[in-house]
């Protein structure tokens, strides 16, 4: 299948400029490729780092550097910035004082110069500047890849990705990049693990920079791994040694503060609306975030966003032990951080998006994983049973929309989390290799169509060609057309 694809939710940043500080002067983005601080820099799995990932699932390697999503054909990519959390690495632990940073620097692949950084500085929003900053250094440069000439521009609008659209020739090409921010402590909130830090005067300036920046956020991941004092985060880090410092705040609510967040960010003044992105917020939490758009926010038009993650196939927030699914639930990770059915039912009525995060860890339960394993080498193989479990996820997703009587091809896209603290899909390992999850997924959705187009409302009965379009670039477009 010919198509390229957005992604709502990945990291390309993250690893060049964690690698800049082990450089002086710290934090450069240079137009050089052979850099590893560049973001440009192409580092794809080698055989060695394959083998390692399929045993301890360490990923070392680039998967959305700009180079491979210049090879991938990527047009749009939604960049997520992320100031590194210190209760990753605060907390020692067994006596030995760098054992998390070696555990954090082997899962994340940044340097010991980045991590004593985030240990010894007070400021994630001076954090989240100095990203932002370093994506803005290589802002329309040049760089040539397999004899075309490339450049990323971050764009501050749908209209003017139409318009890069119109400049490009068969030699010079554009990749636009929107921001998102993951993660309210961005803020600077959530500093110390054991008592309140955030400064409300502070946070609610440092809100409203944001929405002034030049290049607005499309959305904001409100929670993330650790408390930040602002809502309650669900559970998801499932490394021993790290579980401890996750647990202060965990499945709690909105805090006050939080309250007066939100609603900052969702005031639509001069139309510089930040919308929320539910993505690792507790299950009160998101409770209560939906009463407030259906109460306080009733007449806005605000989209329910979850930007990178997978179906747990229970019915809801309130009857979460409970599946209409029970064949297809089995087949999925049924943990918190996920989502129920009435979610994708309101994501699909706001005219939100959902972004189907491609870590294995999320999208498939130990059977599900355990089942899509391959152990003779067999690429074709292997990429047919790991896609499934991608696929999974849009057919679940379709049957509940469907049900209700909406379009149930219409939220599905891709929100990898590449470059994240993932375990990627084996044979999907980098943006380059989304190509051949297309064809995998068309064959998936003809079959499906093929036993169950008479199940679906007349509406819903499209092609697999059409289907697999709309979740690798359609929808994600469609939904930056309508917001941005």
């Amino acid at each position: 299948m010919e198509t390229h694809y957005t992604d709502i939710h990945c990291h390309p940043s993250l690893k060049p400029y964690s690698k800049s500080f082990k450089y002086n002067p710290q934090k450069q983005n240079p137009l050089n490729s052979g850099r590893k601080n560049s973001i440009w820099h192409y580092s794809p799995p080698n055989f060695f780092e394959k083998l390692i990932n399929r045993i301890v699932t360490l990923t070392k390697f680039t998967q959305t550097d700009m180079t491979a999503l210049a090879k991938a054909r990527t047009k749009t990519v939604i960049v997520s910035l992320y100031p590194f959390e210190k209760h990753f690495l605060s907390r020692r632990i067994w006596g030995w004082k760098g054992l998390t940073d070696v555990l954090v620097n082997l899962a994340a692949s940044i340097s010991q110069s980045r991590i004593d950084y985030v240990l010894s500085q007070n400021n994630y929003f001076e954090d989240l500047l100095s990203e932002y900053n370093f994506l803005l250094q290589l802002d329309n440069q040049v760089e040539k890849i397999d004899g075309i000439f490339y450049t990323y521009r971050i764009v501050n609008s749908y209209t003017e990705i139409e318009a890069n659209k119109q400049l490009e020739t068969d030699t010079k090409k554009i990749i636009n990049i929107i921001i998102s921010i993951e993660g309210g402590h961005a803020f600077n909130t959530g500093l110390k693990m054991d008592v309140n830090t955030a400064n409300p005067t502070e946070v609610k300036e440092n809100v409203k920079k944001v929405k002034q920046w030049e290049h607005r956020p499309l959305f904001l991941t409100l929670a993330h791994h650790f408390y930040n004092e602002l809502c309650g985060h669900a559970k998801s880090i499932s490394i021993g040694a790290l579980e401890d410092n996750q647990k202060r705040g965990l499945n709690t609510g909105i805090t006050p503060l939080g309250f007066e967040v939100i609603e900052l960010l969702l005031d639509n003044t001069n139309g510089k609306r930040i919308p929320i992105d539910v993505k690792h917020m507790s299950e009160d939490s998101r409770k209560t975030y939906y009463g407030l758009l259906d109460t306080t926010f009733n007449t806005e038009n605000i989209p329910v966003i979850a930007s990178h993650g997978a179906a747990n196939g229970y019915r809801s927030l309130v009857e979460k032990n409970k599946t209409d699914y029970p064949e297809r639930a089995e087949y999925f990770n049924q943990i918190d951080i996920n989502f129920f059915d009435t979610e994708f039912i309101r994501i699909a009525r706001s005219n939100g998006i959902f972004g189907i995060q491609l870590d294995e860890r999320r999208i498939g339960s130990p059977k599900a994983i355990k089942e899509s394993k391959i152990y003779l080498p067999n690429k074709r193989k292997q990429l047919q049973k790991k896609s499934l479990l991608v696929w999974r996820q849009v057919e679940h997703v379709a049957e509940v929309l469907d049900k209700e009587g909406l379009f149930c091809w219409g939220i599905q896209c891709i929100g990898s989390d590449f470059d994240g603290i993932i375990n990627p899909l084996k044979g999907i390992w980098t943006a380059e290799n989304i190509r051949d999850l297309a064809d995998e997924l068309v064959k998936h959705a003809d079959t499906y169509m093929s036993k169950n187009r008479n199940n679906l409302k007349d509406f819903n009965r499209i092609t697999g060609e059409a289907i697999v379009e709309r979740v690798l670039h359609g929808n994600a477009m469609e939904f930056i057309e309508r917001y941005y």
